[in-house]
């Protein structure tokens, strides 16, 4: 495939589709950017666990370096931290190498503004038009370096654990490093706060990200967290920028029902001023419904943190996000942190006194299924006439009340698809017709299959 950017960065399948050659022309043309900008000549960069992430990361630093900017390399970082870094230290440009949820042979480059935001599309095409350009680079002294250092990294964990001032003590955790970015920093936040934490996944050997585990598998963190009777789960994802959770009983805890606990507690204490909440097109109708019983104004949004950011923007929002635990609590930064979401919930549960189970009472969704299929040929899926046919016939087995919802993902060569009903048999039938319509169409395999009404799966 051409290089390109879409919904997160640049991502492929290392060493086919994103190339070390690929890197370095990106770093080169946005570091020509940079040069031209009032802004520190020097980025911030951050990786997760992948085999190719330092493949990538050299030649995407030997590229700012070739156009004269000066690199902070990191090393294994979350999303969020290099956000938090960007935002906070002495840098023109944020640059996470990941392919966040996607299997381990893929890999990604995305980068972010000084603000810690992602980049406006204007650099994206600025980027895309300048790969090639090679004349006019500097030499000598003009010529940017390479630094290794984790002192940032230090100073986010430090900012978190004072976002908690409760502290942890006596919570028992346990978290699904995902084998990822957040492996590591993750644990040690919440054992800083006092929590008793108990780790999975948190073994990476650059192959295994994402294997049966993290946010995009989570019957992983649903059976052990009911195997250790802890308070709460948290499962991140490869580069940590979501997470989902599960209560003592195995229940699922996506963003949805994170959002709900949330704004419940802090609609009581003030905080959730002015009482709104975004969510997406996926956003469960329980969660709608039960945000309204709350007094709580609740907006909808196509799936994407870009229209999330923009809404929470408009109607001035403290929490939004997606049901895939994609949070983003704009008083503590631009982009989702699964380890401030994590945090955050937490907090919730310290000063309720209370268990993710006693929590989970508060409403009921609505039978709601996730399946993800992986296909062997995704364009013109959305124009097949069998394809269609499926849908429409779905959205007539679900009735006025229930949704479909059935998009391609932006990063991978999935189509997801979404079925919400009063009834979980009709919630089923539609599913299973979409999902054989697909594979019969377009080839391919079910990637996944996610129960979002908080019940385990047979």
């Amino acid at each position: 495939m051409g290089l390109k950017f879409g919904t997160d960065g640049v991502r492929g399948v290392a060493g086919r589709d994103l190339r070390a050659e690929d890197a370095l022309r990106i770093g080169r043309a946005a570091g020509l950017w940079l040069k031209t900008q009032d802004l520190p000549a020097h980025v911030v960069m951050g990786r997760d666990t992948r085999r190719s992430g330092t493949m990538l990361g050299a030649a995407l630093a030997a590229g700012f370096n070739a156009a004269g900017v000066d690199v902070t390399a990191l090393g294994h970082a979350p999303t969020g931290g290099v956000s938090w870094a960007a935002r906070h230290g002495d840098y023109g440009l944020g640059a996470v190498i990941s392919a966040s949820h996607n299997p381990a042979p893929d890999n990604g480059i995305k980068l972010m503004a000084a603000d810690g935001s992602k980049i406006p599309a204007e650099l994206e095409q600025f980027i895309m038009a300048n790969l090639t350009i090679e004349d006019g680079l500097p030499t000598g002294e003009g010529i940017g370096v390479i630094h290794s250092n984790r002192d940032d990294l230090e100073n986010y964990l430090e900012w978190m654990i004072g976002l908690c001032p409760e502290g942890l003590d006596g919570l028992k955790v346990v978290i699904d490093g995902s084998q990822g970015a957040g492996y590591d920093l993750g644990p040690r936040l919440f054992e800083r706060l006092g929590a008793e934490v108990i780790k999975v996944a948190v073994e990476p050997n650059g192959d295994n990200i994402n294997f049966e585990c993290g946010a995009t598998h989570p019957a992983l963190i649903q059976a052990e967290t009911g195997r250790h009777g802890a308070a709460i789960g948290i499962a991140f994802d490869g580069d940590a920028d979501r997470a989902v959770f599960s209560d003592s009983e195995g229940q699922l805890i996506n963003g949805d029902r994170m959002m709900a606990m949330w704004c419940a507690h802090w609609r009581r204490h003030g905080r959730l001023d002015p009482t709104v909440v975004v969510g997406t097109v996926m956003s469960n109708t329980g969660f709608e419904r039960f945000m309204q019983s709350q007094d709580i104004e609740f907006h909808r949004v196509n799936v994407g943190d870009k229209y999330v950011s923009a809404r929470l923007t408009e109607v001035g929002g403290k929490v939004g996000g997606e049901q895939s635990g994609h949070i983003i609590f704009p008083e503590h930064g631009p982009t989702g942190d699964g380890l401030v979401t994590a945090l955050e919930l937490c907090r919730v549960l310290k000063r309720e006194g209370k268990t993710a189970a006693d929590l989970m009472g508060d409403f009921d969704n609505w039978p709601q299924v996730l399946v993800n299929i992986e296909v062997e040929r995704k364009d013109g899926w959305d124009t097949n006439p069998v394809i269609s046919a499926a849908i429409q016939q779905a959205e007539q087995v679900v009735g006025g009340e229930g949704r479909v919802n059935v998009r391609a993902s932006g990063t991978q060569p999935v189509v997801r698809v979404m079925v919400e009903a009063p009834v979980e048999a009709d919630r089923d039938s539609a599913a299973e017709a979409i999902s054989s319509a697909l594979l019969a169409e377009c080839g391919g395999k079910i990637y996944s299959r996610v129960d979002l009404t908080h019940e385990l799966g047979d």
